[in-house]
């Protein structure tokens, strides 16, 4: 018996024509286009006041966890 190798149907996109298209496609993709600095942004005072209070349930909570 005789075993005939299959020829690839199109033998222009065969499996690592695809592969070496999508890597060079992804390292297009990751190329940064423009780089501009970033903006300072002021939080003001309502955003870097004090939110955490110890209340009675968190006294609690550490109480039981042993914190």
């Amino acid at each position: 018996m005789s075993q005939k190798t299959q020829e690839p149907k199109n033998p222009a996109f065969d499996r690592r024509s695809f592969f070496k298209a999508l890597g060079a496609g992804a390292a297009v993709a990751a190329a940064p286009v423009a780089v501009t600095p970033a903006a300072a942004v002021d939080p003001g005072k309502e955003e870097t006041k004090a939110r955490y209070r110890e209340t009675d349930h968190i006294k609690a909570f550490y109480r039981v966890n042993r914190y």
